[in-house]
């Protein structure tokens, strides 16, 4: 560090005057001379002559180095678009557009299932007013009469479609399938992610989104799954599986890690789980279904029945007596409950639900059948992970599970509880 020294001298010097009152203050301040005459220099431009031998040393030295023979820039790109991801990148696509049509259409359902259920109580409680008006200004009530008497048929038909189509059963089922179909497009996302997709992806999601389509169909007329089927069945939105041909017989002396994480504990636990399903799960949702299903048959044949006996008890207004008003009012008063217990309750949807839910377990069961009859344990899905999502879809934890499974084996399959926790 270099220290920089200034002397520097200052001299006040100061005068009164009586007669100007005025002061007088005089300074000087003195520093370093190459502070106060400091000595810049830059550097010359050189001249033309100069300037001209410099280009023709530069022109000297380009000429002397040797010329090499520009190479074109190949950019190479590795890709995975093979033609079996682009076909799932296809598939990928419908799967979206399935999506985005179950979900349009299921609101349009709802919307006919509360503006119908309104429109016809309406039309019936309107209808009962207009009989008990014509019964009481017999015989000058003709009119009142006669529009009593159309309104409950039109109600009538009105409550025919409505019974027929169900539409809180058909918005039940466009939510299952916007649900399905999301679990599809997500499984098929994770395969892009995971690995390269092959043919057998492509045709595997194929077949799963035909399976669904005929599960689910969006038409109503010919396609329309039957809302009065003799007893439950379970549904079914999956292909069905390929039975193993594999002639293998494995065994569990090896090591976990060559056994691709299967155990000979695990297979018995998972067929003891699936053994309580069937005899608990499943079993409980079909008798709650069936009994869904009979009141379902019950309300839509009583709605329509009713409606029509006002229909003609309306008619009959002032002929023999006052019965054809009362008939009229109570018969319609009637009717509105019965739509407003089915159509209001969604009867419909309650059934529809109770089918998933056995079709869910029965999907659990062929999955479980299908893995355990690979002889071949490098060909199945890991043990691992197959628990993990068995345990998911019964909303158990594995250890909860393991401990279902070993009490279940105790008691030779005679639980107090459910095998699936989730619902």
């Amino acid at each position: 560090m270099v220290a920089l020294q200034t002397s520097t001298t200052l001299s006040i010097s100061s005068t009164n005057s009586i007669s100007s009152n005025k002061s007088m203050i005089t300074s000087s301040i003195s520093g370093p001379k190459y502070l106060r005459n400091p000595k810049i220099t830059v550097p010359k431009l050189p001249n033309h002559a100069q300037k001209q031998h410099l280009i023709e040393q530069l022109d000297k030295l380009t000429t002397n180095l040797p010329l090499r023979e520009a190479k074109p820039i190949i950019t190479t790109t590795t890709t995975k678009h093979t033609k079996e991801a682009i076909k799932l990148h296809t598939i990928l696509e419908a799967i979206s557009d399935r999506i985005e049509m179950h979900q349009n259409i299921g609101n349009q359902r709802e919307n006919w299932n509360s503006l119908l259920l309104n429109s016809v109580n309406m039309i019936t409680l309107t209808a009962v007013t207009m009989a008990g008006l014509a019964e009481a200004s017999e015989p000058h009530g003709l009119g009142l009469k006669v529009s009593s008497a159309l309104l409950f048929a039109a109600g009538t038909g009105i409550l025919l479609i409505m019974n027929k189509i169900q539409p809180s059963q058909l918005v039940e089922e466009q939510r299952n399938a916007v649900r399905l179909f999301k679990q599809l497009k997500t499984k098929v996302q994770t395969t892009f992610y995971l690995r390269t997709p092959t043919q057998e992806d492509v045709e595997e999601a194929l077949a799963k989104v035909l399976a669904l389509d005929r599960a689910y169909p969006l038409p109503l007329l010919g396609a329309m799954l039957d809302k009065y089927p003799e007893s439950l069945e379970p549904a079914v939105w999956w292909p069905s599986k390929k039975q193993s041909t594999s002639s293998l017989k494995h065994n569990f002396s090896k090591g976990n890690d060559e056994q691709n994480g299967w155990t000979r504990e695990l297979e018995d636990d998972i067929r003891e789980i699936v053994g309580v399903t069937k005899s608990k799960d499943v079993e409980d949702y079909v008798r709650l279904g069936n009994k869904a299903l009979k009141l379902s048959k019950m309300l839509a044949v009583s709605g329509p029945i009713l409606t029509g006996i006002a229909t003609v008890g309306a008619a009959c207004v002032g002929q023999g007596g006052p019965w054809g008003g009362l008939v009229a009012a109570v018969a319609g008063s009637m009717a509105a409950a019965v739509n407003t217990i089915e159509h209001g309750g969604q009867v419909g949807m309650v059934f529809e639900m109770y089918r998933n839910c056995a079709g869910f377990f029965k999907l659990l069961e062929e999955t479980v059948e299908s893995t355990l009859e690979e002889g071949d344990l490098q060909k199945r899905e890991n043990g691992e992970v197959f628990e993990l999502k068995m345990a998911l879809h019964l909303g158990r934890s594995l250890s909860e599970l393991r401990e279902f499974a070993d009490k279940s084996r105790k008691n030779g399959g005679c639980v107090d509880e459910f095998a699936s926790k989730l619902f």
